[in-house]
């Protein structure tokens, strides 16, 4: 309907996957990385997770088409709700080799001989299995003992397992212990934050063909991400509706108004209205008008027939959230950023500064420093012999790193910018500084309508390790570095102060356990969880569990 309005070749949001619309996220490219390295590595099994609408069909699709077939032979098994017998069977068949009248042995042989011929003409198998969050204790012992299929030296076939959280969940059974302590190589994935969530909505639109329009202002993109917390699967639904109610409208632009009316439509689906530009209105009253016993009867058929009157389409239901955020938080976001403006960006940046100070037990900011808090701040931070990082995430980021930090919020209108410093998790609630509204907390949905996904956290180097490692470097740095990884178990080499091929190693699987994007290099975020992972320097916390005071 409103393709040929924005002159569009086809729909740019279609909740079903299409391989020409492929946007990697950061998320998506680290997650993308790690199934690689496992892979290329042949750990053996590799485990992908995330929420429903996070993407995983999206990464496994763009992993599958990077395998080149001379080199690599790969299957993807879905929805694999079956018995050990028929997923052996199902393998065999995705592979081309006998499995039709096979018992589970002889299944099992003609698949280690095939793996054995892959092997020896240099080729990696992969076996993908999605949706396994659904597998039964059997079937995954079934996965385990395929696992066993292996020369002297190497794994035979490398097994991609991907699911929803639940699959974390079924792992931690202890009958499967022993499959899950096989799988060293762990990513779950994480909404996308909003920056990659306004480049996923251009991508889309320019790929079905848009040009200088359609498009989305700043505020409606920021409502889009509000809504759909950077789930590719509602960023559709709602970007659909939306270009829908611009069609209405006979706009270009895709204002908030129609985000909100989108937002309006998923939440309520039997209540949606669809609009349309003047020049087809009497038409459309006419087929109204003289259909209207038509729809009548039609109406108190679906009435007297069951499963047909007041259902929401199967479609809709899959996108509708299921805990929208509660109006009380939508109408306190304009209060809360009313109140921020108030303060200049330098009075309103001392304090939630002061607030990550405190926590690092180290000296405040004096009123007459705060004059230039923000222009000052790395100069400010390492008078403290601590340092500052910048980076983007979403809860789940937040969650993970575990530390107080400066989140940047949105503030439509504001001259500069407005800081909230998060100071620890209490109680569902997220404990912040300076209080707003007369509250020192605020909720998951009132945290997500105010912040784009910036933030900034403090860190202290112990050994002044460099974060830009180079191979063979040398020094007594390399050394303290080796040391912290021999005590936490991921060194094993010598003590000789080179960033050499045992060292770099031993950090790239240190950044795997903590879900990291193994690199060659160090970086910041690896080097503040190396140190708190030695026990010896803990930084502050957020959790309870992980209170302390740095060292």
């Amino acid at each position: 309907m409103y393709c040929e309005f924005y002159n569009l070749t086809e729909k740019p949001f279609t909740l079903t996957p299409n391989p020409d619309f492929i946007f990697l996220s950061k998320n998506h490219k680290e997650a993308f990385a790690h199934l690689l390295y496992g892979i290329d590595h042949h750990v053996g099994f590799i485990e992908l997770t995330g929420e429903v609408g996070t993407g995983k069909t999206t990464v496994i699709r763009t992993l599958l088409g990077q395998l080149n077939p001379q080199n690599y032979r790969s299957a993807l098994i879905f929805n694999p709700c079956f018995s050990a017998l028929n997923l052996m069977q199902t393998i065999n068949r995705e592979y081309g080799i006998s499995w039709d009248n096979l018992t589970g042995a002889e299944l099992l042989d003609s698949l280690n001989q095939f793996l054995l011929e892959q092997n020896m003409a240099g080729r990696t198998v992969v076996l993908v299995i999605d949706e396994a969050q659904n597998l039964t204790p059997e079937v995954l012992e079934q996965i385990r003992l395929i696992s066993n299929l292996e020369t002297k030296n190497d794994k035979l076939i490398q097994i991609v397992l991907v699911g929803q959280s639940e699959l974390k969940t079924l792992l931690q059974k202890s009958e499967l212990r022993q499959l899950n302590q096989r799988i060293t190589v762990r990513y779950h994935l994480w909404p996308m934050d909003y920056e990659d969530t306004r480049e996923y909505i251009r991508h889309r639109l320019k790929i079905a063909g848009a040009g200088e329009y359609p498009q989305f202002s700043e505020r409606a993109l920021k409502k889009v991400y509000r809504f759909s917390g950077g789930l590719p699967r509602l960023v559709n639904a709602v970007c659909d509706r939306a270009l829908l109610a611009g069609y209405s409208s006979e706009s270009r632009v895709i204002e908030p108004g129609m985000v909100v009316s989108a937002i309006s439509d998923i939440r309520n689906p039997e209540k949606t209205i669809i609009s349309v530009p003047g020049a087809v209105f009497t038409a459309l009253i006419l087929i109204a008008v003289f259909g209207f016993v038509g729809i009548v009867s039609m109406d108190q058929a679906a009435m007297k027939t069951p499963g047909l009157a007041g259902n929401t389409p199967p479609a809709v239901q899959n996108i509708i959230p299921a805990k929208p955020a509660e109006p009380a938080a939508a109408n306190l976001i304009p209060v809360i950023q009313d109140e921020l403006a108030k303060a200049t960006e330098a009075t309103n940046t001392a304090l939630a500064l002061n607030a990550l100070l405190k926590m690092w037990d180290v000296e405040p900011l004096s009123p007459k420093g705060s004059l230039e808090a923000w222009k000052g701040l790395d100069k400010i931070v390492s008078q403290r012999d601590l340092r500052i990082a910048r980076m983007t995430g979403n809860m789940g980021t937040l969650q993970r790193l575990d530390m107080p930090v400066l989140l940047e919020l949105f503030m439509p209108g504001a001259e500069g910018k407005r800081y909230l410093a998060v100071t620890g998790f209490e109680e569902g609630r997220i404990l912040i500084s300076p209080p707003v509204a007369g509250r020192g907390w605020l909720t998951s949905a009132e945290m997500d309508a105010l912040w784009g996904g910036k933030m900034y956290f403090l860190w202290k180097n112990h050994f002044d390790i460099p974060t830009r490692l180079k191979p063979g470097e040398r020094g007594k740095e390399v050394l303290q570095l080796q040391k912290l990884l021999r005590q936490i178990g991921f060194y094993e080499g010598p003590r000789n102060g080179i960033y050499d091929r045992a060292t770099i190693d031993a950090v790239r699987s240190f950044q795997i356990s903590q879900g990291l994007l193994p690199e060659q290099t160090m970086g910041r975020r690896t080097l503040v969880l190396l140190y708190r992972e030695t026990g010896l320097y803990p930084p502050p916390r957020l959790s309870k569990k992980g209170e302390g005071k740095a060292g």
